[in-house]
């Protein structure tokens, strides 16, 4: 594995290759290093803790199911495309309610969006194990997802609430490389539970029900204070989100999860299975090294941001995303499997953050609500796209078309990142 030095020096490498047109260095900058006692303790904070505990419920609704989708498959004799529909009918809601549920959350605060949220997370995903009738699980799924619509931009948007500058940076580093435990154990835990019984990852959304009260309780957070009038909120906030220098980073996002959520979530475990026979627990570990990598990027992301724009950043990694797809079509070996899962991992790490820091600190306050949550919006986009794309490409080329056209698709976004964020405002 990489440690923090490595996986610099391997970025550093690919960047060094693909991005030449774009280093935008300042070398007379000051590098922007946070050492003050005061930043560092913010990790302590009980406010920014109970954040870390939503991000952790909004990573639960696919990262632990996925390792049991083969074993849900074979017992309610399902296809590889009709159980994939479990991912996509719990993203689906984010799609049409995260831009709706940021709108609430700016105009009648975020706690009353996030607490009925939780509950009806808590109540309809863990109400998903007591059933083996698959229309029932895909209702249930459903109203899992719309809990989950505001989860993952309102954990974002309460971060930049409470802090500023570089306290700002190091609570979304923090809330990031949190983020990435949550990946990384839940697929884990997920495989180990599947082997009790395929139903069983699903107990693990019961989680969101003490959260729901912790954040009732004991979260205190800023809230706007004014609220303007509903025609001139939404004038100010589409003004603001349609900034040209913020589309791209939308678009980063969306084929960030296309990729994410099309061809390692959904179609990796089934490669997994029918090459090398592996069990819903191996896979469940193979799944969870994408987050090793994926924290060593996430933690030197200032440092590499400093030597090198973000539009190298962005770009560069879907040049990894593309290498690590190519990888895994020529790997015999299940353990040599882990060397580009974790590549993809490291580009993960550099990639999405990046994005999600930028945005935070590009929207004001009385926005910021309805700014994530487009991001949101969009990342639900593509997690719903991912597996349907995907879906296209496995009925019409088997499972290594899935892994040609993943590959393709992250070049593909590569060139058209490279010629938007050229031009772009994105530094």
């Amino acid at each position: 594995m990489f440690d923090d030095a490595s996986g610099v020096c391997f970025f550093y490498f690919f960047i060094e290759l693909l991005a030449s047109y774009d280093i935008c260095i300042n070398s007379n900058r000051k590098a922007d290093i946070v050492t003050d006692t005061r930043t560092r303790r913010i990790f302590l904070k009980r406010d920014l803790q109970i954040i870390f505990g939503i991000t952790l419920i909004s990573v639960i609704g696919v990262n632990s199911i996925a390792p049991a989708l083969p074993m849900i498959a074979r017992d309610l004799r399902l296809s590889g495309s009709e159980v994939v529909m479990l991912i996509t009918i719990f993203t689906l809601p984010g799609i049409f309610l995260s831009p709706v549920m940021g709108v609430l959350a700016d105009r009648f605060g975020r706690k009353r969006v996030i607490v009925p949220s939780l509950f009806l997370f808590g109540m309809a995903g863990t109400a998903c194990a007591f059933t083996d009738n698959f229309h029932i699980l895909l209702a249930l799924r459903f109203a899992n997802g719309v809990g989950a619509a505001s989860l993952g931009g309102l954990n974002q948007t309460v971060i930049g609430d409470m802090f500023s500058g570089p306290d700002r940076a190091a609570a979304l580093g923090y809330n990031a490389s949190v983020l990435n435990v949550g990946t990384m154990v839940y697929p884990a835990i997920g495989g180990a539970l599947a082997l009790i019984g395929w139903n069983y990852p699903f107990l693990l959304a019961a989680l969101a029900l003490p959260m729901a009260a912790l954040v009732l309780r004991y979260l205190k957070n800023p809230e706007p204070s004014a609220v303007p009038p509903i025609r001139r909120y939404l004038s100010g906030a589409i003004n603001s989100v349609s900034d040209g220098g913020i589309m791209p980073a939308y678009l980063a996002t969306l084929a960030a999860f296309i990729l994410l959520y099309g061809a390692l979530l959904a179609y990796f475990p089934f490669l997994l299975h029918a090459r090398f026979g592996a069990s819903s627990s191996t896979i469940g570990l193979m799944l969870a090294a994408t987050s090793v990598t994926s924290m060593i990027g996430a933690m030197n992301l200032g440092r590499i941001s400093r030597r090198f724009s973000y539009k190298s950043i962005i770009t560069a990694s879907f040049v990894m995303y593309a290498a690590a797809f190519c990888a895994i079509l020529f790997i015999n070996s299940i353990w040599l499997m882990i060397v580009p899962v974790m590549l993809y991992g490291f580009a993960n790490g550099i990639n999405i953050p990046g994005i999600q820091t930028f945005l935070s600190g590009n929207a004001p306050m009385e926005f910021r609500g309805v700014f994530m949550s487009m991001n949101s919006m969009v990342l639900r986009l593509g997690q719903t796209l991912g597996p349907i794309f995907t879906g296209i490409a496995f009925h019409s080329w088997g499972m290594e078309g899935v892994f040609y056209s993943s590959a393709l698709f992250a070049a593909a976004s590569f060139i058209v990142l490279a010629v938007l964020l050229k031009s772009g405002g994105m530094k």
